[in-house]
């Protein structure tokens, strides 16, 4: 019953060796994805900037000209222009700005997926010692039944002799009474 009870135990913590070996791996798999991301974030938001800046040249194009603005619009707009001039440069140094701490980031990624790669030949390790573990639990529970076995043929051997020996007591107490009667 012990044994049973510890071959079932082997077999649950198999099961959660392996969700746990899945789940690395798909980690694993995910972390490239995340890392070629991270690599190309800066060229991924200037294609989004001019993307936007077609859009809106597209649109100024496509569409048909609005009225012409009151001189207080227009002023404003004229206002806007070298301010928005002034950011386009701003945002290229916050990019430049954050590539070290993409660097940084991507580093640490890389010893995720360093660690993430040992833990699991941990993991694949400790499958393998449960799984040595569970193979001797049942060469154990062989080697019970064996035993048993090996009992229960000693129990009919006995019974055998037993029946020998009440059969030949039979044949010397007939042959006794048989020698008497004479």
């Amino acid at each position: 019953m012990l044994l049973l009870l510890l071959l079932l135990l082997l077999l649950l913590l198999l099961l959660l060796l392996l969700l746990l070996l899945l789940l690395l791996l798909l980690l694993l798999l995910l972390l490239p994805l995340l890392l070629l991301l991270l690599l190309h974030l800066p060229l991924l938001l200037l294609l989004l900037l001019l993307l936007i800046l077609l859009l809106v040249l597209l649109l100024l194009v496509l569409l048909p000209p609005p009225p012409p603005p009151p001189p207080r619009v227009l002023l404003l707009l004229l206002l806007l222009l070298p301010l928005l001039l002034l950011l386009l440069p701003l945002l290229l140094l916050l990019l430049l700005l954050l590539l070290p701490l993409l660097l940084l980031l991507l580093l640490l990624l890389l010893l995720l997926q360093l660690l993430l790669l040992l833990l699991l030949l941990l993991l694949l390790l400790l499958l393998l010692l449960l799984l040595l573990l569970l193979l001797l639990l049942l060469l154990l529970l062989l080697l019970l039944l064996l035993q048993l076995l090996l009992l229960l043929l000693l129990l009919l051997l006995l019974l055998l002799l037993l029946l020998l020996l009440l059969l030949l007591l039979l044949l010397l107490l007939l042959h006794h009474y048989h020698h008497h009667s004479q």
